[in-house]
């Protein structure tokens, strides 16, 4: 049995910058062997000459010689990964016609190889490992394949993972968001933010900022997503900022503006899933790095999908940190059933509870170690105590047209400020003490 030659390489690059690969064998069967199969593959039904097929495939080898002798008329390959278009590049190799790889089939390729046993044991040169040097060398490379390579990868799971394409994919691009981002240039990235500015003016290897990946990587859904950025984050070279942003963005690209959206039967549960999976992902900074806006944003978002408790109460420690950045607006979160009242009260008193505990803390540290700040941090209005005591107050005085809210929550929200104050009158004393 004759077999074609192995097939040379050669890589070429398309418009979109894409990598790609032609298999070419110069081996044609001008006089093929009238012996053939019948390969089913759901929902198309094609014939193939046998022998090409089964000098390199191992499967399809075992397969005939346990039919006693008898070459079957028909394979049946249900479970076939990839489908009739992945078939057809395995057997188009064994053909000796040209193959064209390309970041959205080389995953089909590469089950389909491994499905069919295509390996060197068979044959030297084979489609597995033509495949899997492609992947390394060229794939893996360059971001955007990467990127698009593992989003194909999902709908041939659990293939391409127990194959690793779903591990290096995801560390491949884990990798290069920790490239210096002064070597780098907007051609590298998909980010739109590029379309913003005026093309016709933009220098030569116009520079990215930090966060030129956080865009790129939003179109996977939320489990891929997860794993990437676990990656990131695992590496310990992204600053908390830059993760921070990234989260926010993902949020906005897939959580819906509106109530109804967000709770609809059809998207609720991906959407809690969403949530608490960003929560959890928030930097270990326990959020500093993140916006307040974003976080109570976020907040809001979790008590309408009724995100698990946890989730809720990480939330509310990461606000309480830093809930003099909050404005009234963000803390105009509408109240949920049993609540009477249009806004939640009894949650804004939490956040100030959290952060005054958190301001007392360090005022007990600062007392203890008799260290002073600068003259700048006395001057009254300043300090963050102060600016939560002026949101409060403006909180109180948009929500105090309620006819339906709580006299002794208002009260009690309302003699907070005079807490704040009193600590605020503490800290000033400290250089005092100090003397």
């Amino acid at each position: 049995m004759k077999s074609a030659p192995a097939a040379p390489l050669t890589v070429e690059n398309s418009r979109k910058s894409s990598t790609y690969l032609r298999i070419c064998h110069r081996y044609f069967l001008n006089n093929p062997n009238p012996s053939s199969f019948r390969r089913s593959v759901k929902p198309k039904l094609r014939f193939y000459s046998k022998f090409p097929l089964l000098s390199k495939s191992n499967k399809l080898q075992k397969i005939v010689s346990k039919s006693n002798g008898e070459t079957p008329e028909e394979l049946s390959l249900a479970d076939f990964p990839g489908g009739p278009k992945a078939f057809e590049i395995c057997a188009k190799f064994c053909y000796g016609i040209t193959v064209t790889l390309n970041p959205y089939n080389v995953v089909a390729g590469r089950c389909a190889a491994e499905y069919l046993e295509m390996t060197e044991e068979i044959e030297r040169g084979n489609l597995v490992l033509k495949i899997e040097i492609f992947l390394n060398s060229s794939i893996l490379r360059n971001w955007k394949d990467s990127i698009i390579v593992l989003q194909t990868a999902k709908s041939l799971l659990p293939w391409s993972e127990n194959l690793k394409i779903v591990g290096r994919c995801i560390d491949s691009i884990a990798s290069k968001t920790s490239v210096d981002p002064t070597l780098i240039t907007w051609s590298y990235t998909n980010n739109r933010k590029l379309a913003s500015l005026d093309k016709n003016i933009l220098p030569n290897g116009v520079k990215c900022p930090k966060d030129w990946w956080v865009e790129d990587i939003c179109e996977l859904d939320i489990n891929l997503y997860k794993r990437v950025m676990v990656a990131i984050k695992s590496k310990g070279r992204m600053d908390g900022a830059v993760i921070g942003e990234a989260l926010k963005t993902y949020a906005v690209r897939w959580l819906p503006d509106s109530v109804d959206a967000l709770l609809s039967e059809v998207h609720v549960l991906r959407n809690k899933c969403l949530v608490e999976t960003i929560i959890c992902l928030l930097p270990s900074d326990k959020g500093i790095s993140c916006a307040c806006s974003f976080l109570l944003k976020l907040l809001k978002v979790a008590i309408f999908i009724g995100a698990d408790d946890s989730s809720r109460e990480d939330l509310i420690r990461s606000i309480g940190l830093k809930l003099d950045e909050a404005s009234v607006e963000d803390l105009l979160i509408p109240a949920r059933p049993p609540q009477v009242g249009i806004y939640d009260i009894d949650l804004v008193q939490l956040l100030v509870d959290r952060f005054v505990e958190n301001e007392k803390s360090d005022v007990d540290l600062k007392i203890s170690g008799k260290n002073c700040k600068n003259d700048s941090d006395f001057v009254l209005g300043s300090g963050p105590w102060m600016k939560v005591g002026k949101v409060i107050d403006g909180y109180l005085a948009a929500i105090a047209y309620d006819p339906n809210l709580s006299s002794s929550s208002f009260i009690k929200l309302s003699q907070s400020i005079p807490d704040l104050l009193g600590l605020f009158m503490m800290d000033c004393t400290l250089p005092l003490t100090s003397i």
